[in-house]
Protein backbone atom coordinates (compact mmCIF):
# COMPACT_ATOMS: atom_id res chain seq x y z
CA UNK A 1 0.00 0.00 0.00
CA UNK A 2 1.31 3.12 -0.76
CA UNK A 3 2.22 5.84 1.61
CA UNK A 4 -0.12 8.79 2.20
CA UNK A 5 0.63 12.13 0.65
CA UNK A 6 0.24 15.04 2.96
CA UNK A 7 -0.04 19.10 1.84
CA UNK A 8 -1.40 21.59 3.35
CA UNK A 9 -5.41 21.56 3.27
CA UNK A 10 -6.96 24.43 0.88
CA UNK A 11 -10.29 25.98 0.30
CA UNK A 12 -10.56 23.41 -2.72
CA UNK A 13 -10.21 20.47 -0.44
CA UNK A 14 -13.37 21.80 1.37
CA UNK A 15 -15.78 19.55 -0.36
CA UNK A 16 -13.66 16.09 0.60
CA UNK A 17 -13.32 17.66 3.92
CA UNK A 18 -17.03 18.10 4.51
CA UNK A 19 -17.46 14.86 3.55
CA UNK A 20 -14.71 12.89 6.14
CA UNK A 21 -16.22 15.56 8.55
CA UNK A 22 -20.21 14.26 7.98
CA UNK A 23 -18.81 10.95 8.90
CA UNK A 24 -16.82 11.12 11.60
CA UNK A 25 -18.52 13.21 13.84
CA UNK A 26 -21.72 13.54 15.27
CA UNK A 27 -21.46 17.29 15.56
CA UNK A 28 -19.59 18.33 12.43
CA UNK A 29 -18.31 21.78 11.16
CA UNK A 30 -19.78 23.36 8.81
CA UNK A 31 -18.02 24.10 5.79
CA UNK A 32 -17.92 28.00 6.23
CA UNK A 33 -15.73 27.34 9.73
CA UNK A 34 -13.06 25.48 7.49
CA UNK A 35 -13.30 28.12 4.96
CA UNK A 36 -12.72 30.74 8.02
CA UNK A 37 -9.82 28.87 9.27
CA UNK A 38 -8.01 28.45 6.14
CA UNK A 39 -8.47 32.13 5.17
CA UNK A 40 -8.14 34.22 8.28
CA UNK A 41 -7.28 32.42 11.19
CA UNK A 42 -3.44 32.84 11.80
CA UNK A 43 -3.03 30.52 14.45
CA UNK A 44 -4.58 27.81 12.46
CA UNK A 45 -2.32 24.81 11.03
CA UNK A 46 -4.48 22.55 8.56
CA UNK A 47 -3.03 19.07 6.68
CA UNK A 48 -4.50 17.02 4.40
CA UNK A 49 -3.96 13.22 3.90
CA UNK A 50 -4.58 11.78 0.13
CA UNK A 51 -4.19 8.14 -1.36
CA UNK A 52 -4.40 7.72 -5.38
CA UNK A 53 -5.79 11.47 -5.57
CA UNK A 54 -8.48 10.99 -2.55
CA UNK A 55 -8.41 12.73 0.40
CA UNK A 56 -8.35 10.43 3.21
CA UNK A 57 -8.36 12.15 6.36
CA UNK A 58 -6.89 15.58 8.11
CA UNK A 59 -6.25 17.45 10.84
CA UNK A 60 -5.75 20.41 12.40
CA UNK A 61 -3.78 22.71 14.90
CA UNK A 62 -4.04 25.93 16.45
CA UNK A 63 -0.50 27.43 17.83
CA UNK A 64 -0.82 29.98 20.55
CA UNK A 65 1.84 31.02 22.17
CA UNK A 66 3.80 27.74 23.26
CA UNK A 67 0.88 25.53 23.09
CA UNK A 68 -0.42 23.38 19.64
CA UNK A 69 -3.62 22.68 20.71
CA UNK A 70 -4.99 19.71 17.76
CA UNK A 71 -8.91 21.25 16.38
CA UNK A 72 -9.97 17.91 14.48
CA UNK A 73 -8.64 15.22 13.14
CA UNK A 74 -10.57 12.80 11.25
CA UNK A 75 -10.01 9.88 8.62
CA UNK A 76 -12.77 7.98 6.52
CA UNK A 77 -14.15 4.75 8.18
CA UNK A 78 -12.46 2.76 5.19
CA UNK A 79 -9.23 4.05 6.14
CA UNK A 80 -8.83 4.22 9.81
CA UNK A 81 -6.23 1.69 11.33
CA UNK A 82 -4.37 1.96 8.86
CA UNK A 83 -1.72 4.15 9.72
CA UNK A 84 -3.47 7.13 8.46
CA UNK A 85 -4.13 9.07 11.40
CA UNK A 86 -1.05 8.12 12.91
CA UNK A 87 1.26 9.47 9.51
CA UNK A 88 -1.31 12.69 10.10
CA UNK A 89 -0.60 13.66 13.78
CA UNK A 90 3.29 13.00 13.59
CA UNK A 91 3.14 15.72 11.01
CA UNK A 92 0.90 18.14 12.94
CA UNK A 93 3.55 17.60 15.75
CA UNK A 94 6.38 18.58 13.63
CA UNK A 95 4.15 21.52 12.58
CA UNK A 96 4.02 22.75 16.27
CA UNK A 97 7.61 22.13 16.91
CA UNK A 98 8.62 24.69 13.62
CA UNK A 99 6.05 26.72 14.58
CA UNK A 100 7.38 27.00 18.31
CA UNK A 101 4.90 25.25 20.32
CA UNK A 102 6.23 23.78 23.61
CA UNK A 103 3.58 21.21 24.29
CA UNK A 104 0.40 19.86 22.50
CA UNK A 105 -2.77 19.30 23.44
CA UNK A 106 -6.34 18.53 22.71
CA UNK A 107 -9.82 17.53 23.70
CA UNK A 108 -11.68 13.97 23.13
CA UNK A 109 -15.25 12.71 24.15
CA UNK A 110 -14.88 10.19 26.68
CA UNK A 111 -16.75 8.01 24.16
CA UNK A 112 -14.15 8.08 21.54
CA UNK A 113 -11.92 5.06 22.41
CA UNK A 114 -10.26 4.35 19.40
CA UNK A 115 -9.18 8.66 19.24
CA UNK A 116 -7.98 7.62 23.37
CA UNK A 117 -5.66 4.81 21.76
CA UNK A 118 -3.92 6.89 18.91
CA UNK A 119 -3.32 9.84 21.16
CA UNK A 120 -1.85 7.59 24.20
CA UNK A 121 0.73 5.71 21.89
CA UNK A 122 1.67 9.34 21.02
CA UNK A 123 2.79 10.23 24.73
CA UNK A 124 -0.67 12.05 25.34
CA UNK A 125 -1.98 11.80 28.84
CA UNK A 126 -4.96 13.08 30.44
CA UNK A 127 -4.59 15.87 32.70
CA UNK A 128 -8.70 16.82 32.85
CA UNK A 129 -11.78 17.00 31.93
CA UNK A 130 -14.80 19.32 30.37
CA UNK A 131 -17.75 18.60 32.26
CA UNK A 132 -20.96 18.48 29.55
CA UNK A 133 -18.13 20.39 26.68
CA UNK A 134 -20.05 18.47 23.79
CA UNK A 135 -23.39 20.76 22.71
CA UNK A 136 -24.65 17.89 20.54
CA UNK A 137 -25.50 15.48 23.58
CA UNK A 138 -23.66 17.07 26.37
CA UNK A 139 -20.25 14.38 26.80
CA UNK A 140 -17.83 15.50 28.76
CA UNK A 141 -14.41 15.83 27.04
CA UNK A 142 -11.24 14.52 28.24
CA UNK A 143 -8.26 17.22 28.30
CA UNK A 144 -5.04 15.69 27.09
CA UNK A 145 -1.23 16.95 26.90
CA UNK A 146 1.71 15.73 25.34
CA UNK A 147 5.21 15.50 27.38
CA UNK A 148 7.51 18.77 26.13
CA UNK A 149 8.14 18.21 22.43
CA UNK A 150 11.40 17.84 22.45
CA UNK A 151 11.92 16.26 25.26
CA UNK A 152 13.82 12.52 24.45
CA UNK A 153 10.90 10.60 25.63
CA UNK A 154 8.29 12.56 23.25
CA UNK A 155 10.95 11.88 20.57
CA UNK A 156 11.43 8.73 20.99
CA UNK A 157 8.06 7.68 21.07
CA UNK A 158 7.59 9.83 18.00
CA UNK A 159 10.65 8.23 16.66
CA UNK A 160 8.98 4.54 17.01
CA UNK A 161 5.52 5.38 15.54
CA UNK A 162 7.47 7.02 12.55
CA UNK A 163 9.32 3.46 12.20
CA UNK A 164 6.07 1.63 12.32
CA UNK A 165 4.70 3.61 9.44
CA UNK A 166 7.81 3.19 7.35
CA UNK A 167 7.16 -0.12 7.62
CA UNK A 168 3.61 -0.57 7.04
CA UNK A 169 3.89 1.27 4.09
CA UNK A 170 7.37 0.06 2.78
CA UNK A 171 9.40 3.34 2.46
CA UNK A 172 9.82 6.89 3.64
Amino acid sequence: MPAPVLAPLTVKDLDEVAVIENVSFTAPWPTSAYTTELTTNRLARYVGARMSGTLVGFGGIWLMVDEAHVTTMAVLPANRRSGVATVLLLELLQEARRGGARVATLDVRVSNVDAQRLYLAFGFIEVGRRIRYYDDNGEDALVMTTAELESPAQLAIEAALRARVQERFGHE
